[in-house]
């Protein structure tokens, strides 16, 4: 049975991805900050919780212990926005929590466990980058940039890896209706979270880029989807979005 790293894997993208590889059958090691959760969700879905922030280097090393010399799969979900601000009105901890975040927490998984996927003969990383990896847009200086960033990753490790038997995929999602992630982004105020969907008919749900994570990782072991940007049908770009009226 092949493994499955997932990391965020507490809710959103993350959750979703972790249930559809399992019932895809990986055994998926759901790793994530929230110990309750990963542990409900394992409990759901007969997976292995591991406590990890992929920021801290000694939650990384006991991740990389528990997945030890072999894993088919690593899923960088990890990741998040904060904040809304100008460039030149930047809150410069929510910028730094982003970069460490979305792209250094995403490194330093990928840096401890490339080995394990090499080893497999097989080993696929899918990295969930966003749109905002591939335009910039007015308040959002802070997670494109480190979007951005992300994406240079993922193109510089297949450069890196070529020749070795790893696939490195970006997913790349537009407006992603989640539970949590305007909500991180907004500190917590349910008001302006819910404002960013008002009026958008069916935004992409997380279930819908887990569905694409699953059919990138089930390809044929030759096939290497680089990229896949997702969007809903109601969003043309990052700053055009069909709402009704309200």
């Amino acid at each position: 049975m092949p493994t499955a790293v997932v990391t965020g894997a507490s809710s959103g993208i993350g959750e979703a991805t972790a249930r559809a590889l399992s019932a895809a059958g990986y055994t998926v090691l759901a790793a994530a900050r929230r110990r309750d959760r990963i542990e409900r969700l394992a409990e759901e879905i007969d997976a292995i919780a591991l406590p990890c922030d992929i920021t801290n280097p000694d939650d990384v090393a006991r991740l990389a212990e528990a997945v030890g010399d072999r894993l088919d799969l690593l899923v960088n979900n990890a990741g998040g926005a904060k904040g809304l601000e100008d460039v030149t009105e930047a809150d410069l901890d929510d910028w730094r929590w982003m970069y460490e975040t979305n792209v250094l927490g995403t490194v330093a998984v990928t840096k401890a466990l490339t080995p394990a996927l090499i080893n497999s003969g097989a080993g696929t990383i899918i990295n969930v980058g966003s749109t905002a990896g591939r335009v910039t847009y007015e308040g959002g200086g802070g997670y494109t940039a480190a979007k951005h960033a992300l994406a240079a990753v993922t193109e510089t490790l297949r450069l890196e890896l070529n020749g070795q038997p790893v696939r490195i995929t970006e997913i790349a999602p537009g407006m992603v209706r989640t539970e949590e992630f305007s909500l991180t982004r907004f500190d917590g105020d349910s008001t302006r979270a819910d404002a960013v969907y008002a009026g958008v008919d069916e935004p992409l749900l997380a279930e819908d880029i887990a569905d694409a994570i699953t059919w990138v990782a089930t390809r044929p072991r030759h096939v290497d989807v680089d990229l896949m940007v997702i969007k809903p049908v109601a969003q043309a770009a990052q700053w055009k979005v069909h709402r009704r009226p309200q």
